[in-house]
């Protein structure tokens, strides 16, 4: 299949800047930008007086009206849409799992019409084998580092040097490669229960640990340096919870990235709890990557 980027469509705000973040990031990428909105089937009776029909043409309305508006914004970039129907998680996590990227808003209309609802970006983030966007309305008009008034700039990459972060790394250098962003990279560290007293008694146990985290994070992120020559990067190993660590740097970027690991569960998809505190309270777009 040819490399494309694709974003889900409602009427929401938070919609249009998806499909607004999705242009700028296919242009960036060379590849076509592909606008997807799923009618839900079958329809349920809580549909109000709309019928199917009329459902159908609304939608089809708002595929070609956002498709105009990013030719308008975008002269040359090639945007097919399409009307899936179907059940929305499933239909958007196969689309997810097609494209480069995939962009969606990080609310939505909620009910019945609208499908870009918490439990369906959820699940859509959780299950797709390729990176994840979540935009909010206010938080981009176009890409990382653009948007409204007060809206941040570069790229924060949050890893665990304890785990294989390659495709996260390799996404985040890639966002500031294109984009010419700083990229800021942070590790979180705390000292295990195990510490505890030792840590109260001996301070400078803290300030061995802090040292080995910053170390690890250097030699992490060191061959990705010399493949990116061009990004400037900043490091930091921070003690402290991640989530928090991540929230807070987030509030002067343009993009948030972070990981989820690609398991099963029996219970459904699986988000740690520091993806899912980026999703929901980070300000700015969040990126969810993959990784074994």
């Amino acid at each position: 299949m040819t490399p494309h980027v694709t974003v889900g469509m409602d009427e929401s705000p938070e919609s249009l800047a998806a499909a607004l973040w999705a242009a700028e990031e296919a242009s960036l990428l060379d590849v076509p930008l592909h606008l997807i909105h799923v009618e839900e089937w079958p329809v349920t009776a809580e549909v109000p007086v709309l019928s199917a029909e009329s459902l159908v043409e609304q939608y089809e309305t708002l595929l070609r009206a956002t498709a105009d508006r990013v030719r308008d914004d975008r002269p040359g970039l090639d945007v097919t849409t399409e009307m899936a129907r179907g059940r929305a998680p499933a239909e958007l996590t196969a689309a997810a799992s097609e494209a480069e990227v995939t962009v969606l808003g990080s609310r939505g209309l909620g009910g019945v019409v609208g499908f870009l609802i918490g439990s369906v970006s959820l699940a859509v983030v959780g299950r797709a084998r390729r990176p994840v966007v979540l935009v909010r309305s206010g938080s981009a008009s176009s890409g990382a580092g653009s948007g409204d008034a007060g809206s941040g700039s570069g790229i924060v990459l949050g890893v665990d040097i304890e785990q294989p972060c390659d495709p996260l790394l390799a996404f985040a250098f890639g966002e500031a490669a294109r984009r010419d962003e700083e990229l800021r990279i942070v590790h979180s560290w705390s000292p295990s229960p195990a510490y505890g007293y030792t840590a109260i008694l001996d301070p400078g146990v803290g300030s061995g640990l802090g040292r080995k985290a910053t170390e690890g994070l250097g030699e992490m992120v060191r061959p990705w340096r010399s493949k990116f020559p061009a990004v400037p990067v900043t490091e930091q190993a921070v003690a402290g919870p991640a989530a928090a660590a991540l929230v807070d740097a987030s509030r002067s970027a343009g993009l948030l990235v972070v990981g989820r690991r690609s398991r099963r569960s029996p219970v459904g998809p699986h988000l740690g709890h520091v993806a899912h505190a980026a999703i929901h309270h980070s300000p700015a777009p969040v990126a969810v990557v993959p990784f074994e």
